[in-house]
């Protein structure tokens, strides 16, 4: 299955044509599939290729030298997980990965910054932290302008994600799926799940494996192409808009036996808001025939229930 794909050039024209009819597009996916691929997304190739270079010599260091990057008492949040950590909700089965998470740098005095911890600098690889950085960056002005689409789409005032997501909880997420050794338990390397946050960006792989559930509960592949990045809808955004927006259940199979002995690396940028934000379902979202399907909690109140349910948070 080829995902939809979307031209944030269009949106970004300044032509109100172009940018209405991308607006139509970006939401019609998102009810019809809950995926898009992005093209000409504004992060630079280079930093692409960079952050999947200077990521692959991190995992290439040995577990003792990584494992000082895990940090006790963050549930995963700074730093180095290793491998076998994380479940998807509902599973007790691990996914079979280890991963490195990069969090929101606060420049602007915000007291946000009070609820954030530091993010880990890895010494072994002087170049890692600072494109982490610059990724984080790239990731977050293409997600805002993404959102600011979104808020159109839902009749919102076209800043209405904004003030919740300048210094917000987002996550740049770099993870491994080592080679496999032996016949493994499951075919799957991360088992169905939903993702946690607002949306989520995703900037190539280095092997497929990607595969999206389907309306009519088939699984397909989910294949985008290298100058494209793919974006979904996350649980965040699915309890705001009370279902309207749905957040895509996915998973990451394992490859043909052939190519166990090879790595899978993978880069996700969760785009999450301020802990305070309401997740109240919009009043719009709801009606005879759609009632308000969640309780009302904030964006941190959830991401901390969450963090639980996938073996994160004790």
């Amino acid at each position: 299955m080829s995902i939809p794909v979307v031209d944030l050039a269009d949106f970004l024209s300044g032509d109100e044509k172009r940018k209405s009819s991308f607006v139509k597009e970006l939401g019609n996916a998102y009810e019809e599939v809950g995926f898009v691929a992005v093209k000409n997304h504004g992060i630079p190739d280079e930093l692409i290729g960079d952050l999947y270079k200077y990521v692959q010599q991190f995992f290439a260091l040995p577990l003792s030298e990584k494992k000082e990057y895990e940090i006790p008492g963050l549930a995963g949040q700074r730093g180095y997980t290793s491998f076998g950590k994380e479940h998807a909700k509902g599973s007790d089965a691990p996914d079979l990965k280890e991963f490195f998470q990069f969090g929101q740098t606060v420049e602007d005095n915000d007291p946000v910054k009070s609820e954030y911890p530091d993010n880990v600098t890895v010494r072994e690889v002087p170049a890692f932290t600072p494109t982490l950085l610059n990724a984080y960056k790239a990731f977050e002005k293409s997600g805002r302008a993404l959102l600011r689409a979104i808020a159109l789409y839902l009749g919102l005032e076209e800043n209405y994600f904004e003030g919740y997501v300048h210094n917000g909880n987002s996550i740049l997420r770099a993870i491994h799926y080592p080679p496999i050794t032996q016949e493994p338990k499951s075919a799957i390397r991360a088992e169905q799940h939903e993702d946690i946050n607002l949306i989520t960006l995703l900037v190539g792989a280095s092997a497929g494996g990607l595969q999206i559930l389907t309306k009519q509960n088939d699984w397909v592949d989910a294949v985008s192409q290298p100058e494209q990045i793919v974006v979904n809808v996350g649980d965040m955004l699915q309890r705001l808009t009370n279902n309207k927006l749905k957040s895509t259940t996915h998973r990451v199979v394992n490859p043909p036996r052939e190519f166990w002995h090879t790595s899978r690396f993978s880069i996700p940028f969760f785009l999450h808001p301020k802990s305070q934000m309401s997740l109240a379902c919009l009043s719009s979202c709801i009606d005879a025939n759609h009632p308000k399907a969640y309780p009302d909690a904030t964006a941190g109140e959830y991401l901390d229930e969450r963090l639980r349910e996938i073996g994160l948070k004790k």
